[in-house]
């Protein structure tokens, strides 16, 4: 079903009674309590002031002002803060001195959230529950003490906020029953999604006795009457109250309008003017990318020739173009590597948003090192050459929200203090800067897509809304966790049947999706390329040999390679990578750029120089080795002549010789991509799915299938499916997530989040390297991204600035450096690495 309509399920409609009470202006607040006592609203020159009908002691706090015992004095000029009586304040005076009031703030959220949620019908629900997120606000206690703070400096402790306007949404949805766990939102719109059962509890508890609520909600309604509205919001036409999975992806799309609607709202009154981009349609940016994309094909073809692999690529994009006009839903584009899968993805994508209406393209791929390159060939093709980016890259590691900050259990404060590690709650401006996703092309990484759709925080999930009514193309779809398919693949599925997302399934590699419960029926997948078999053919450009035994080692591999004038060689692990390039060095006593690394041990920023390098030298005919792990695997366009691969998966041995004879410029026969396994290597069982390995032995192998075979591959990802999918999606002896899927179905949102983390290692930390080699200006400009994140005083532009310094370490590497002295905090869980840093290698392993 389609959207952009805003149909509604039938429901009963009831009132609250209003009590005239309510419509009154917010009563004195004259009961016992120190708030009471020492509230304050402005600081005048003379007289008491009256703040929720309280008196104050001006003098006292002027008098602590001047005498710097207030740390956050505000410029008492005019009458900027002072809080008639009567107005209830919701946060705060900003950057012009004015409060902000609560009626603007619950009105301007609301507002906001409807139009988010208004593609998928939730536009009722998501302006009520905007409207009235902070009711709790209106309390006597929590006024005076947002007043005296803002005032004083002096950071005062505020009730909880969140009940009132929950109980306000549950009162309402009485009559709809499905609609009632969507009052979470309001609950968790600061901590995040809890589990519906504890929220039910809570709800019971104030419909039982409110008494802890009414006084919010009565002076609250004293300034907004139409919160005691009581009549149940529109739900989609589509929402079947049966269909626990339905209703648990609403509650997260819900939340998200609402998160961002509030994040915004406030952004805007602390810093007017910055946060929601001008809207680009899609129809503009399909022109510009075509246009530039055939100035960028005849250029190369001046400069280079044109080639019958430029025109086969440009057969296979105009194919893709005129998929691109077939009504939105699952498409496959499987595509051999070197056939232009980047360009014809983006292509279709934004061919296929002009012509249906949608509103952004995402590209989520696996490896930080493709989201690099992708997103710099996006900009050439798309970014203006004056006026704002259109392509946001997207995916830094950074946490800022973290609510525990590590500290080594072994370390004692003193030594905390002494390495710069303050324990602190995260700070207003780095919750309000992260990326909400408000731009129409974004590069990301596929662990950012995931924790989008499934995360459970408001710093995870506020973009979610942004995926409703757009393309989602997943680049190197094989990547995905076997583990976490069964939830993936159901969400992806409300998306495209309940959101208008459109989904591009991209790789070399594809695997049978359609084998797993999710998928089984009633989700058609049309092909962007109708058989891409003869391609695979045409663009054979490797010979596989296999190579094992007792007597093969990483060492016995690394000089192999090294008899070769250029050779690129692929292992299972960071250690792997290391020991191989230390031989190089050793027996080539060469520390010069003919011998290179790549891992995630590296900054983005390296990572891309080493990567430039190896494809000027390679271009150049100059010797060049090069050691890798997995990264290079997707989406580096590098063209060796002779490959290694450490044994592994089919899709990752295949990916891997994409990078060897790539262009075809050499015959197949001589373009050799052996496939070798090291008996002092990382088991290939410890980075990769057992029973992915498993299936693999029995069909690929020498004197078996090579790793291109489409047939073989077809029969591999099927039998690796049944050895680990349960019968349906609660089973709980199925290894594909199925139990995630349940507590998914028992919304319960934490959980969920926990178990579905994808990073490579799930253990891996990112820290922020300031590299030596780095020129002056670069270095000072790293610093000081560095410093606003510590001083709370980021921008989405601080968040942008550090990706290409950030690199990335196991957990309990990072605890022995802070340990050491040679990591220090940051904000939230990001640290600053400030120990050895090898300038080819980067953060070494220990040995």
């Amino acid at each position: 079903m389609r959207l952009g309509r805003l149909s509604v399920v039938p429901v009963t409609v009831t009132t609250l009674a209003i009590d005239p009470d309510f419509l009154q202006p917010p009563k004195r607040c004259d009961g016992p309590g120190p708030a009471a006592d020492r509230s304050a609203t402005h600081v005048s020159q003379g007289g008491p002031v009256t703040k929720c009908g309280g008196l104050v002691d001006s003098q006292r706090i002027s008098d602590e002002m001047s005498n710097g015992l207030a740390n956050k004095a505000v410029d008492p000029v005019g009458d900027s803060m002072s809080v008639p009586e009567g107005r209830l304040v919701a946060h705060s005076p900003g950057r012009q001195g004015a409060w902000h009031w609560y009626e603007d703030h619950a009105r301007g959220t609301g507002e906001l959230a409807r139009r988010f949620a208004e593609p998928w019908g939730g536009g009722d629900i998501a302006y009520r529950l905007g409207r009235d997120h902070d009711t709790g606000k209106g309390a006597c206690a929590w006024q005076e003490g947002l007043i005296e703070e803002a005032t004083t400096g002096r950071k005062i402790r505020r009730p909880s906020h969140n009940d009132a306007g929950a109980l306000l949404f549950a009162r309402a949805t009485e009559p709809f029953p499905a609609l009632l766990p969507c009052a979470g939102v309001i609950e968790g719109h600061h901590t995040g999604l809890s589990a519906w059962s504890e929220v039910r509890l809570r709800l019971k508890a104030l419909m039982a006795d409110s008494s802890e609520v009414d006084e919010a909600i009565h002076r609250v309604a004293a300034v907004m009457p139409e919160i005691l509205d009581g009549s149940c919001p529109a739900a989609p036409d589509w929402l079947d109250p049966r269909d626990k999975i339905a209703v648990e992806m609403l509650v997260r799309m819900t939340y998200s309008a609402v998160v961002d609607a509030d994040r915004l709202d406030t952004a805007a009154h602390f810093r007017p003017g910055t946060h929601i981009r001008p809207h680009v349609g899609m129809a503009e940016l399909w022109e510009r990318y075509e246009a530039r994309r055939q100035e960028a094909l005849a250029e190369r073809q001046r400069s280079k020739g044109a080639s019958w692999l430029d025109k086969l690529r440009e057969n296979v994009y105009q194919e893709a173009l005129e998929a691109a006009a077939g009504k939105p839903g699952v498409y496959r584009l499987h595509l051999p590597t070197g056939a232009g899968k980047t360009f014809t993805g983006g292509g279709f994508a934004l061919r296929h948003a002009s012509l249906h209406g949608l509103r952004r393209v995402i590209v989520a791929v696996p490896f930080i090192s493709i989201t690099e390159q992708n997103a710099a060939e996006y900009r050439s093709l798309l970014d203006p050459e004056q006026g704002p980016p259109v392509v946001l890259e997207h995916h830094s590691a950074v946490n800022v929200e973290a609510q525990q900050q590590r500290a080594p259990q072994s370390a004692s404060p003193s030594t905390n203090v002494r390495h710069g590690q303050k324990r602190g709650q995260p700070n207003r401006w780095a919750k309000l800067a992260t990326e909400n996703w408000d731009a129409p092309f974004i590069v990301t990484t596929t662990v950012r897509l995931i924790e989008t759709i499934f995360g459970s925080t408001p710093w995870a999930t506020r973009r979610l809304h942004r995926l409703a009514n757009s393309v989602i193309v997943l680049d190197e779809v094989q990547a995905l966790p076997d583990r976490l398919l069964t939830p993936i693949l159901s969400g992806l599925r409300e998306l495209v049947e309940h959101y208008g997302v459109t989904l591009v399934l991209s790789s070399a590699t594809q695997p049978e999706l359609a084998a797993l419960n999710p998928w089984r029926s009633g989700l058609p997948q049309r092909d962007v390329v109708a058989d891409p078999a003869p391609l695979f053919e045409q663009l054979r450009r490797v010979r596989y040999e296999w190579r094992t035994g007792p007597d093969v080692t990483l060492a016995s591999i690394a000089a192999d390679a090294a008899e070769h004038d250029q050779a690129l060689v692929v292992v299972n692990g960071t250690k792997d990578a290391s020991q191989v390039h230390r031989i190089w060095l050793s027996t080539n006593c060469d520390e010069g750029p003919g011998v290179l690394h790549l891992s995630t041990r590296m900054t983005g920023g390296h990572r891309r120089e080493s990567i430039q390098v190896t494809k000027q030298r390679l271009e150049q005919g100059l010797d060049i080795l090069l050691v890798s792990t997995s990264l290079i695997e997707a989406g580096v366009n590098l063209d060796f002549p002779r490959g290694y691969r450490a044994r592994s998966t089919p899709e990752s041995e295949q990916q891997a010789a994409g990078r060897v004879n790539r262009e075809g410029k050499r015959p197949a026969k001589d373009s050799v991509m052996t496939i070798f396994d090291p008996r002092d290597g990382l088991n290939p069982e410890m980075v990769y799915n057992t029973c992915a390995i498993a299936a693999a032995s029995r069909r690929f192998g020498d004197g078996l299938a090579d790793p291109d075979d489409l047939d073989v591959l077809r029969s591999y990802y099927q039998h690796r499916y049944r050895l680990q999918a349960g019968q349906h999606s609660k089973d709980p002896s199925g290894a594909t997530g199925e139990v995630i899927e349940a507590l998914r179905a028992k919304l319960h949102y934490p959980e969920v989040a926990h178990r579905m983390r994808i990073i490579d290692n799930e253990h891996s930390v990112a820290v922020v390297v300031i590299r030596p080699q780095l020129e002056e200006e670069a270095r000072q400009a790293a610093q000081k991204a560095v410093d606003q994140l510590r001083r709370g005083l980021p921008t989405p532009v601080t968040y942008r600035t550090l990706q290409e310094h950030m690199a990335s370490i196991p957990e309990r590497e990072l605890e022995l450096a802070i340990n050491a002295g040679h990591a220090i905090e940051v904000a939230g869980d990001l640290h600053q690495w400030v120990g050895p840093y090898h300038p080819q290698r980067g953060i070494e392993p220990p040995t």
